[in-house]
């Protein structure tokens, strides 16, 4: 069963990227922001809601189970509550959109997501596990690297669009680093990450997490480079939105 809702929810990932894409459909936040979507809250605290269920989710649901934890138990719930300490409580209030609200109803959608993903992730260690495996493997060792390697992307892409916006508040052309190539390295930072965490794990649910990853925020990363362009006439026409070369 617990096998059969992981496809289910690969399935649902699919077709929601589907959607997406082929109704070019925006999720209404951020510069995508739109009144029409109903009631609004402050960007911020949108954020922060809409990520801490992901930050006490898969820890608190792993180490309340009863499977002997090891230590790469402990290094995946690491990894987990690195990224999602910093999404919950860091990134939210470094936001420079004075006044900007997004969608509840965007927020909801998102708890949702993060819920699920988290309870997946955290029912299998905690409940489902039932192997000891070393954290001084190859698959490990690969893993972390993809991992912080793309922690690193993420993290710096987010600092320097941020930095954009500090003595103006309207939008510019991001240069230089991995923005020579693509839109959005904040967006292919977070879906490698998720691949070196998967890496690591070597399970079905940080594989659904992966996918789902991608198939929510490459739509976006596609919505962003459009915009873009429609914006800037000067805008780099090779560049990609989320894969270099690729998309």
């Amino acid at each position: 069963m617990f096998e059969l809702i992981n496809y289910i929810w690969i399935a649902v990932a699919v077709i929601t990227f589907l959607v997406l894409v082929i109704f070019k459909i925006k999720a209404p936040y951020g510069r995508h922001s739109n009144a029409n979507w109903g009631v609004l809250i402050s960007n911020k605290w949108g954020w922060f809601i809409m990520e801490l269920p992901a930050f006490l989710i898969m820890p608190v649901i792993t180490i309340m189970g009863p499977t002997d934890k090891n230590e790469l138990t402990y290094l995946l719930i690491l990894l987990w509550v690195i990224h999602y300490f910093n999404r919950t409580f860091i990134f939210p209030f470094k936001l420079r959109t004075k006044n900007k609200k997004m969608p509840l109803l965007i927020v909801v959608s998102a708890i949702l997501f993060n819920s699920v993903n988290g309870f997946l992730n955290g029912y299998f260690l905690g409940y489902l596990n039932t192997e000891i495996s070393s954290v001084v493997s190859l698959n490990v060792i690969i893993g972390l690297v993809v991992f912080f390697s793309g922690m690193h992307i993420n993290k710096a892409a987010d600092k320097y669009l941020i930095s954009l916006r500090t003595s103006n508040e309207s939008y510019q052309i991001p240069h230089g680093g991995l923005f020579k190539y693509i839109s959005c390295p904040n967006h292919f930072g977070e879906v490698v990450e998720w691949i070196g965490f998967m890496i690591i794990a070597c399970n079905l649910p940080s594989m659904t997490f992966a996918i789902w990853t991608f198939c929510n925020l490459s739509p976006r990363s596609l919505n962003h480079h459009k915009w873009y362009k429609e914006k800037f006439d000067n805008y780099p026409k090779k560049r990609k939105a989320i894969l270099p070369y690729v998309l």
